[in-house]
């Protein structure tokens, strides 16, 4: 795979139809923003883990027929990952009915302590997702590509397919509604007694 480090997304997607490790090479460079984005997507870690896995199925099903628009294949996986986030509860339910038929296994000490951080992180992650819930459909998916995953404004517009100037004014708009959220919440939170 060393061969394909120097190379763009662009031109290891052209390879990765006759070349697997091409595609290998663009899992590497994506995986953890695609992971990341998920994960702030569900605030599930372990469905976040489920979902990265699903979308680069579906890049790998479709590494022959799609031609990337721009030289990052990164929006358009992003485009993958929003829409399966889309329908993550539903496939919450499926599995938790599917891993309940299964037997539990056995934790060692160092599976509590894995267990322990990913709580901690997964309860930070449902914190997060709680502050944008307040904001409408569209909005929250801008503030996710753009505050969360670090994509460009260009990049967001192409992963939700829609003009650049409407991924700004959704933004601003988010920021506007979570600066006066994160106000009042601090203000409810605050300990009256001296």
């Amino acid at each position: 795979m060393n061969g394909f480090r120097d190379g763009s997304d662009g031109e290891l997607w052209r390879r990765a139809a006759a070349e697997p490790d091409a595609f290998g090479e663009l899992f590497e460079r994506h995986a953890h923003a695609v992971y990341a984005f998920c994960a702030r997507r569900t605030a599930d870690l372990g469905l976040a883990e489920d979902l990265t896995s699903v979308v680069f199925l579906e890049a790998w099903r479709r590494r022959g027929s799609v031609e990337l628009e721009h030289d990052s294949a990164l929006p358009w996986l992003l485009g993958i990952a929003n829409n399966l986030s889309r329908n993550a509860r539903r496939s919450v339910r499926r599995g938790r009915a599917a891993l309940a038929r299964l037997p539990p296994a056995l934790a060692g000490a160092s599976a509590e302590d894995d267990a322990i951080e990913r709580a901690d992180a997964e309860r930070a992650l449902k914190r997060a997702a709680e502050a944008i819930a307040g904001l409408a459909r569209a909005e929250r998916e801008v503030v996710v590509l753009v505050l969360w995953s670090d994509l460009s404004y260009e990049q967001a517009a192409l992963a939700l397919g829609v003009p650049v100037g409407t991924v700004r004014s959704r933004l601003a708009r988010a920021r506007h509604k979570l600066q006066d959220s994160l106000s009042v919440s601090l203000t409810a939170t605050e300990d009256p007694t001296p």
